[in-house]
């Protein structure tokens, strides 16, 4: 769907579960995200994704490396939820081993581009938790701004807990 010199953004598909699953499973991964998922839990996660791009006809898509067909996490765009609901959210996911080797800024660039000539929005949004200076580094570095008064704890967080807290980027149609 989207191909760029190192990567393949695509559709889920069946096979893609098994890896997806490994991914969320990773604690070191879901540090800033909440506790690692069980498979139903993940197979859940992936379903409401082929849920969006049937519906929207785009997601957070599965992220392929070219050269081995190897999933490595994905990227895509998903109609934000509160309090971003209105909006398009930008987001992205890899395994460990795949993690500074500039397959995220890669494929968020695709997924900007994408969003950009085939959405008619006027801006793109990412949230994430101040703690997560790799996610909100990347934002930065793909141009996105913090937005002022952009602060919020997440609905679906209990009160103390550590992740609550959320701050929120966007990017202008340029």
């Amino acid at each position: 769907m989207i191909e760029t010199g190192r990567l393949i953004i695509r559709p889920w598909r069946e096979r893609d579960r098994a890896p997806y699953f490994a991914l969320n499973a990773d604690p070191e991964v879901r540090r800033y995200l909440g506790p690692a998922q069980s498979r139903a839990e993940s197979d859940a996660a992936l379903d409401r994704q082929e849920a969006a791009q049937a519906l929207h006809g785009h997601c957070f898509w599965a992220l392929e490396r070219r050269d081995d067909g190897v999933l490595i996490g994905f990227c895509g765009l998903l109609p934000g939820k509160p309090p971003i609901e209105g909006k398009i959210e930008i987001g992205w996911r890899l395994g460990r081993a795949n993690w500074q080797q500039g397959y995220a800024r890669e494929a968020a660039e695709a997924c900007l581009a994408w969003g950009w000539a085939n959405l008619s929005v006027p801006a793109i949004y990412a949230i994430t938790v101040p703690a997560n200076t790799a996610s909100w580094g990347l934002m930065e570095r793909l141009g996105m701004q913090r937005v002022p008064d952009g602060d919020f704890d997440h609905p679906e967080l209990p009160e103390g807990d550590p992740l609550r807290q959320h701050i929120t980027y966007a990017i202008d149609r340029p």
